[in-house]
């Protein structure tokens, strides 16, 4: 059974004292992800380098991303292939995840790559090629957050993330309602996979598009973790790191909240300051 935690040795130095002790790891094996769509046969879509668990969320999570599918109808099942891919000791690994989606949804053959971390955009060519168009009106939300609720909502996350309490190496995203309640919480190594995980959880209860709601990430916002959060429907994404400045375009022609350097009690607000109120 796939785990999210590894032991490996390791020689810790501290005051010029060498102890040999484990230490615990956070796990990162490969997801290959396969779609069927409609042709009676998986064809293999996309590798990307994961944490274990949450596999058929964040399958379903980066498929919104894509724009592949924008709804529940879209896919008819997910599940995993335990025969697809085997350890040494012939144990299935887990490491697949085949997704059958409804007759009529047409996925560009551009879309089947490899990636890494779940980056919507690693392997394009071009960047209109990623600008992939959210259905949902986010410019029109108009939910608002108190600046207090926002400035806690670091710290919530943080207390939520157990397996970063065991390693120190992973990313999360949280979903959390205008009032700070954490709503789900997910982890991964990679930035992308987390908030993939978080959307495809939505995904799965059929609560998209996620109007009203706060995507909290532990990491930098990037210009993919926007794009993620506005085909999501999310109104608000709030970072503890710097957003990039292709990040803060792309909130402002969504009409997105974008907020950084969310620490302590302060914090930037790049995109949307009409959403916090004071």
């Amino acid at each position: 059974m796939a785990t999210t935690t590894a032991r490996r040795p390791v020689a810790r130095f501290a005051g010029g004292v060498r102890v040999d002790r484990p230490d615990t790891l956070a796990v990162e094996e490969p997801l290959e992800i396969r779609l069927d769509a409609g042709g009676g046969a998986a064809e293999p879509f996309t590798v990307t380098m994961r944490t274990p668990g949450h596999d058929l969320e964040l399958a379903l999570g980066f498929l919104v991303g894509e724009g592949v599918a924008r709804s529940p109808r879209d896919v008819v099942a997910a599940r995993h292939c335990p025969d697809a891919a085997r350890d040494a000791d012939g144990e299935p690994t887990h490491n697949v995840v085949e997704v059958r989606l409804r007759g009529g949804v047409i996925v560009p053959p551009s879309r089947y790559r490899a990636v890494s971390s779940a980056c919507g955009i690693c392997g394009t060519t071009s960047i209109d090629a990623v600008r992939t168009r959210s259905s949902h009106a986010v410019a029109t939300d108009g939910v608002t957050v108190a600046a207090a609720t926002l400035a806690a909502l670091p710290d919530r996350l943080r207390a939520a993330q157990r397996v970063f309490d065991r390693t120190g190496g992973l990313h999360a995203a949280g979903l959390f309602t205008p009032a700070g309640d954490l709503l789900v919480l997910r982890e991964d190594v990679g930035r992308h996979n987390a908030v993939d995980k978080v959307v495809g959880w939505a995904f799965e209860r059929g609560l998209l598009p996620l109007a009203g709601h706060v995507l909290q990430v532990s990491g930098r916002a990037s210009f993919e973790l926007v794009q993620k959060a506005w085909t999501a429907g999310c109104p608000v994404l709030a970072a503890v790191s710097a957003p990039s400045s292709l990040a803060v375009d792309l909130a402002v022609e969504a009409g997105m909240t974008l907020v950084g350097f969310l620490r302590g009690e302060s914090f930037n607000v790049y995109a949307g300051a009409q959403r916090i109120t004071e």
